[in-house]
């Protein structure tokens, strides 16, 4: 059985930090591109990051980057985002998503609050 759980969200102040994880299961997580989406009230899904199976490339949003860093531990089948000087406009609900070919699974999402 196919898993991703994501854990880490919370609520955080403007310019705090969070990392997020995303526990994998039930397939061969090492072969996986990996990606953390969001998506905040009233708004469609945004890729926010994406990592290669090997973690040797990683991609970012204009939004995020520079603030955010993808990384996975592929012995652990997790993968991490660290998520430094938040705004208020990082709020969302953050899933994770594995994807290989026509193969693609979902997490069911953390919710990050950057709030005063």
């Amino acid at each position: 059985q196919v898993q991703l759980v994501e854990s880490g969200g919370g609520l955080v102040q403007p310019g705090g930090s969070l990392r997020l994880s995303c526990a994998a299961s039930g397939f061969t997580f090492s072969s996986y591109v990996m990606y953390w989406y969001r998506q905040a009230p009233g708004k469609g899904r945004e890729l926010v990051a994406f990592i290669t199976a090997t973690g040797t490339s990683t991609t970012y949003a204009d939004s995020v980057k520079g603030r955010f860093t993808i990384s996975r531990d592929n012995a652990k089948n997790t993968v991490y985002l660290q998520m430094n000087t938040l705004k208020p406009e990082d709020t969302a609900v953050y899933l994770c998503n594995a994807g290989l070919n026509f193969r693609s699974y979902w997490g069911q999402g953390t919710q990050v609050t950057v709030s005063s």
